[in-house]
């Protein structure tokens, strides 16, 4: 799990403790009133408690829960009418239908998302002709009811439509790094492919002349296919988009550059450069830099109470790792930038070269990137 799934996976922890709280403080209470104003508690907290239950087990499905939750509170509803029990749904019941309704018409598929609404409005309706006249401690359920659960089911619509405007985005910032990422593999295999050529006409040359150097001539044609076979094998499905005129970075040496070109708006940066000088292959050099780019950025624009921040980069014999790190203060809203739409395109253009990479709040203060790039031996020469 990334270090941004195991935060949002935290956060909804905590809302459902929250969210726990909540239903227990509301059970309690109806309890009491009730039980104060001479009616039977005992009902009206066992339905509560089960459609509570209902509501804080949503995330093991959705759909489930909510059938759950509506029709033990239509089955209540009847059994109140017929028992001349308190009307129902109760309030802990009602609350936890509206989280039903909410979170089933943010998340689940338009037909059953419609359906629950549907079904949540009839349950609501039918506790408004069964009810018998409330107890003064006991709203009626169509105040509770049908007035929380049209504001869920907008709520949940507004929020649907959220998520949808992100994955959107999130999808064209994946396009876009894909597009740019296969323009510079093209580059990269014409390079390669262009070389053969030449030394194929060379060793048409050569080898009518001086026979004992064709097969070193050959060796290199060789060399220079598997090169550009390896190239394109890091990249699965990418679309190459005529109008794009992205092309590779030069060399490492380029971020030194970039790292003095931020300094001049920004904290303070340490650049560490692997002391291995050979050179690395331009898809992995390019992806190395705009992570570089791309971390930086975000220090200026979200941590601007960063006193300092350090680029290392490491080469072994078989991966280049790159850490970004800086030393700013926690803080929620700077999370919640922090994890936006490019880290999504880092992470598509490394992984799209069957790298990994994470990111998060570092223990003390500060934010880490890390990512690490396969380096086939073959190119690292």
């Amino acid at each position: 799990m990334s270090t941004i799934d195991w935060l949002a996976e935290r956060a909804r922890t905590r809302a459902n403790v929250l969210l726990a709280l909540v239903f227990a403080v509301v059970l309690a209470g109806t309890a009491y009133r009730i039980a104060a104003a001479g009616g039977g508690w005992l009902f009206d907290c066992g339905v509560g408690l089960v459609v509570c239950a209902a509501a804080l087990l949503r995330e093991r499905g959705r759909t489930i829960a909510a059938a759950v939750g509506l029709g033990v509170a239509a089955a209540a509803t009847i059994a109140s009418r017929l028992g001349h029990l308190a009307g129902e749904p109760g309030v802990a019941a009602s609350l936890a239908l509206i989280v039903l309704g909410g979170s089933s018409v943010r998340t689940l598929p338009p037909r059953r998302a419609v359906v629950i609404a549907a079904a949540g409005f009839a349950v609501m309706g039918l506790g408004r002709l069964t009810a018998t006249p409330s107890l003064p401690a006991h709203p009626a359920p169509v105040q509770l009811g049908l007035l929380g659960w049209v504001p869920a089911i907008g709520a949940g619509l507004a929020l649907r439509f959220l998520d949808y405007r992100r994955q959107a985005a999130i999808e064209m910032m994946r396009r876009d790094e894909r597009l740019a990422l296969a323009q510079e593999l093209h580059d990269v295999v014409a390079h390669h492919v262009s070389g053969m050529v030449v030394q194929t006409q060379a060793a048409r040359i050569v080898g009518r002349k001086q026979p004992e150097t064709l097969d070193a001539t050959l060796a290199g044609i060789e060399q220079s296919g598997t090169d550009a076979l390896d190239a394109m094998r890091r990249v699965v499905a990418l679309l190459r988009d005529a109008d794009d005129a992205a092309t590779a970075t030069a060399g490492p040496e380029q971020l030194t550059e970039l790292v003095q070109r931020f300094k001049q708006h920004g904290p303070a940066v340490h650049l560490t450069l692997p002391t291995d000088q050979r050179p690395w292959p331009p898809e992995v050099t390019t992806t190395v830099y705009r992570v570089v780019q791309e971390s930086l950025t975000n220090i200026a624009r979200h941590a601007r109470h960063a006193r300092s921040a350090t680029v290392t980069i490491t080469r072994d014999c078989t991966s280049v790792s790159v850490e970004i790190d800086d030393d700013a203060p926690h803080s929620p809203l700077r999370r919640s930038h922090r994890s936006g739409y490019g880290l999504v395109g880092m992470r598509e253009r490394v992984e799209a070269l069957s790298g990994t990479l994470n990111a998060g709040p570092r223990p003390d203060a500060g934010w880490s990137v890390h990512a690490t790039l396969p380096v086939p031996s073959g190119d690292g020469r």
